[in-house]
């Protein structure tokens, strides 16, 4: 079969498909699934301070801070489940979509440099920045063109956020790590366009920007030389936020 032959019997079905629907109908409870990816934005940050009985030169925390401002930018995919209900009247629809799946992105930012005082040895700060699922629950507002559903959304947006940070150094085998792992709610919008394919069908496209705020953890666990000498007054404070820009597409049978 050639390849004309093949798009012809494609297209053939799908509006023999649609044929069967009602083209202004999108009300009703349906659930379906999604696929696609996430592209995930963090500003990192890492410093510490100067402390009169501590290990750093009063020069090493302002050459540290700068290091320690990171953009553990990512990608990955996504894709999971979705449940809502429609009301319509006439070309408006007002409806309501939860949906849940995984999100698995990951990204990590390294950063070395000289120490002002204590030239050639360095000190280098790594930044870690994973999620695994997002979850989200939006009210949705559209209007009705024929078959085509053209729609904005607003609402709650919810993920786990790992954030995990090292420090280490040349000059005496310094050593330090802090972060947090906790969920995280926020809030996210978007739009989309979603086609109505057969009685019970529709597909989607759609784009979500959501935001989860930030998160702030301390550490006071610096050890350097050998064996390791704490230095617990040389506090570090580390904090990331998470932005996510989302592009799906799904499916959904209508019951």
């Amino acid at each position: 079969m050639n390849r004309s032959l093949m798009l012809g019997c494609v297209v053939t079905i799908v509006l023999l498909a649609g044929g069967t629907a009602k083209a202004d109908d999108f009300k009703g409870f349906y659930g379906g699934g999604y696929v696609g990816g996430a592209f995930n934005k963090s500003d990192a940050k890492t410093t510490t301070i100067f402390s009169p009985t501590g290990y750093f030169a009063i020069s090493s925390p302002p050459a540290i801070a700068p290091v320690g401002a990171q953009k553990p930018n990512a990608s990955g995919f996504t894709g999971g489940g979705q449940a809502g209900y429609n009301f319509q009247t006439g070309n408006v629809v007002l409806g309501f979509e939860f949906d849940f799946g995984s999100m698995s992105v990951s990204g990590s930012k390294t950063g070395t440099d000289v120490y002002p005082c204590c030239s050639p040895t360095t000190f280098t700060v790594k930044q870690t920045v994973k999620t695994d699922w997002l979850l989200t629950a939006r009210p949705r507002l559209g209007f009705v063109a024929g078959r085509w559903l053209f729609y904005g959304t607003v609402g709650l947006a919810a993920t786990n956020i790992n954030y995990q940070e090292v420090f280490t150094d040349t000059f005496a085998t310094a050593h330090e790590n802090g972060g947090v792992k906790r969920t995280q709610k926020g809030w996210t919008a978007g739009g989309g366009v979603e086609y109505l394919a057969g009685e019970h069908w529709t597909v989607k496209g759609e784009y979500l920007y959501a935001d989860v705020g930030t998160v702030r953890a301390t550490s006071t666990n610096l050890t350097a030389f050998s064996p390791p000498i704490p230095f617990p007054t040389n506090t570090f404070t580390h904090t990331t936020d998470l932005r996510m820009n989302l592009m799906r597409f799904g499916f959904n049978y209508r019951f």
